[in-house]
């Protein structure tokens, strides 16, 4: 029985200082695996959300920022699609289970453009943090089951809803098949992570390459978002030069998928397309490549 008692310290991993790691090589000596992480996610119209304008969020319902986020599925994620695909750039989406049921054509367009698809729990106002052990479970089992169900192909990574986990998560999600996660954001190369069973790695995530926290925390314009896009991007891919990096571009429909956001960001991604040495992978190719190095060097 896992004990939801939280440790001092996770134990999840040792400490590994980057400039002490093997040399690490992407497919065609690439320096940058880039992935792309379309958020794609359901609000309930009765509870608190993202807002942009916080005075109507005691408001049950809040019609303004209800129908603001509704925005992403209804437009943005359509204009996101067409952004990405100009570029060649396949997403992995965080995928909220209920988007399934309420917005199907968005699962079926994501197919056609072989976009990978990873759990992200039942909706965004649900987190994962606070259940009893067995309903966490059942909670995970379900949105995957679901995910499967919708996209005929089972996900094997997980983007927890505001990146929450439990002391039990990392267990139970292991136990599901997921091989790996995208909630913690301490390092710029994959790593693995300790589970009762199975196998784990971390893959890097960004809390500022990443519209939210651009768009809502520090309230920069498109333009300021894609200079920050490009510049992460320039100095990993000269990081890359002796280590290879990833580089994750953290999306919400609702906020990227305006016109005057948008824009700015297919430029950024263009610069990116630009360089040679660059890898456009999804989540789940970043992980099984990694394990494929990891497993030759350790031969």
């Amino acid at each position: 029985m896992l004990s939801n008692v939280v440790p001092q310290e996770h134990n999840r991993f040792p400490f590994s200082p980057i400039v002490d790691r093997p040399p690490l090589r992407w497919p065609n000596g690439a320096r940058v695996a880039v992935w792309v992480i379309p958020n794609i996610e359901h609000f309930m119209f009765d509870r608190p959300g993202p807002a942009v304008v916080p005075a109507t969020t005691g408001f049950v319902p809040d019609v303004l920022n209800y129908s603001w986020r509704d925005f992403g599925a209804r437009v943005g994620i359509w204009r996101l699609m067409d952004v990405m695909d100009k570029h060649g750039i396949r997403g992995t989406v965080a995928l909220n289970s209920d988007v399934c049921r309420h917005y199907p054509q968005i699962v079926e367009a994501g197919n056609a453009l072989k976009w990978e698809w990873m759990g992200h729990g039942p909706n965004n106002n649900t987190m994962i943090n606070s259940q009893p052990e067995d309903e966490e479970r059942e909670l995970i089992g379900r949105v995957l089951k679901t995910i499967t169900d919708a996209t005929g192909t089972a996900p094997t990574g997980w983007l927890s809803p505001a990146l929450t986990e439990s002391g039990n998560s990392l267990d139970i999600l292991a136990e599901f098949g997921i091989n790996y996660v995208a909630n913690w954001v301490n390092d710029e190369q994959p790593y693995p992570m300790k589970v009762r069973s199975g196998e784990m790695l971390s893959l890097p995530y960004s809390a500022e390459i990443n519209d939210y926290i651009s768009f809502i925390e520090r309230s920069q314009s498109g333009e300021a978002f894609a200079q920050s896009i490009c510049d992460q991007f320039d100095v990993l891919y000269e990081d890359g030069a002796t280590t290879g990096r990833v580089m994750a571009i953290c999306l919400h429909p609702f906020l990227i998928g305006h016109p005057h956001r948008s824009k700015h960001f297919d430029k950024a991604l263009a610069h990116i397309a630009s360089r040679q040495e660059v890898w456009f992978a999804t989540g789940c190719e970043i992980a099984d490549w990694y394990r494929q190095q990891q497993a030759a060097v350790a031969g």
